[in-house]
């Protein structure tokens, strides 16, 4: 089986190329991504000279170099995790996340129709449903609950999944979604909420906590949703969206001052600052169709995941001190500037 990864060398991306080229030698994974700020090869050290895996750089919004690179390729599975995904920035620019996440993921359908692929996975994420009350914990979000979005990153996100959903009803191509909580883990980039607190704790910097930090997410281990999205594709649906969470909610302060207590730091570190626009308030996930239609379960639970992270952090200092310094940016020309 050839397996398509877009944007795999981003953090959840990362992560699943290298479940997959590990758990599934006698598949083939092509990595597709356009190493924008986000794509870090460094992350794909440990595979990048394994026999059953290539790397290709390219834009998914690029119609011709895709359906070139279809055709030659012949996949039978893509799994897209392409995507502008910082919220601040879409605040930033628009732009760029209609770009990528809404004319990519259209060029990837259309492409996959053109050739046949088997199943086309769309990797989403619980934003687009939204948030919810802080008073009202028995809420959950199902994969029935509306799509209300609050950025223009969960806007562009909604987007793609209905065109996914479209594909399927008008052309039956043959796709699942799925939609995920807050993920983290090892090669999470360094803007989002964990590994910047661990890098900045570890600095001695103040670490930064919107507004009042009461702010709730359920936050699931980057391992067990690469397990999900391995299951879905093997195992489920087509034409379904499958929601995956942790069942591990914690306000931002919590998580702030976990990092801090692990780390030995003083939580006068923290400085509340002006909250985002459109903040969500909460995202809480009911992941009950996935465990009992294809019996995925999350192996970490909170506690035992940010341990493993901040002892990850410890260990990798040079993989997260490059991106802070820009010098993973120049990896591609060095590893590749004989293979081009």
């Amino acid at each position: 089986m050839k397996v398509l990864v877009t944007g795999g060398a981003g953090f959840i991306g990362g992560n699943f190329v290298h479940h997959m080229v590990n758990k599934y030698p006698d598949y083939q994974i092509v990595n597709l991504d356009l190493l924008t700020y986000a794509g870090n090869l460094e992350t794909l050290k440990p595979v990048e000279d394994k026999p059953n895996y290539k790397f290709v750089k390219g834009d998914i919004a690029d119609e011709a170099f895709i359906m070139d690179l279809f055709e030659k390729e012949k996949f039978d599975v893509v799994v897209n995790f392409a995507a502008e995904s910082h919220v601040d920035r879409s605040i930033e620019d628009p732009g760029i996340f209609v770009q990528t996440n809404v004319m990519g993921t259209r060029v990837l359908l259309d492409a996959s129709r053109k050739f046949g692929v088997k199943r086309y996975h769309q990797v989403s994420t619980d934003e687009v449903y939204g948030d919810l009350p802080l008073d009202r914990p028995d809420l959950f979000f199902t994969e029935n609950t509306p799509i209300h979005t609050s950025s223009p990153y969960s806007a562009s996100k909604a987007s793609a999944d209905l065109f996914v959903l479209a594909y399927h009803r008008t052309f039956g191509t043959p796709v699942t979604v799925s939609r995920c909580s807050n993920n983290y883990g090892p090669y999470h980039f360094p803007e989002k909420l964990i590994p910047l607190m661990i890098s900045r704790a570890l600095a001695d910097e103040e670490l930064p906590v919107y507004g009042n930090g009461e702010n709730v997410r359920d936050w699931l281990h980057v391992s067990d949703h690469c397990e999900a999205i391995d299951l879905i594709i093997h195992k489920g649906k087509v034409g379904e969206v499958y929601n995956i969470g942790g069942h591990n909610e914690r306000t931002n302060l919590q998580v702030v001052q976990t990092i801090l207590k692990a780390l030995d730091k003083p939580e006068s570190l923290i400085k509340y600052v002006k909250d985002r626009p459109g903040h969500d308030r909460r995202y809480a996930i009911d992941p009950t169709k996935i465990e009992t239609e294809l019996g995925w379960k999350p192996k970490y639970n909170f506690d035992t995941g940010i341990a493993q992270t901040i002892q990850w952090y410890l260990d990798n200092e040079d993989w997260w001190k490059h991106i802070i310094s820009g010098e993973y940016q120049n990896y591609f020309a060095e590893m590749y500037k004989d293979r081009l």
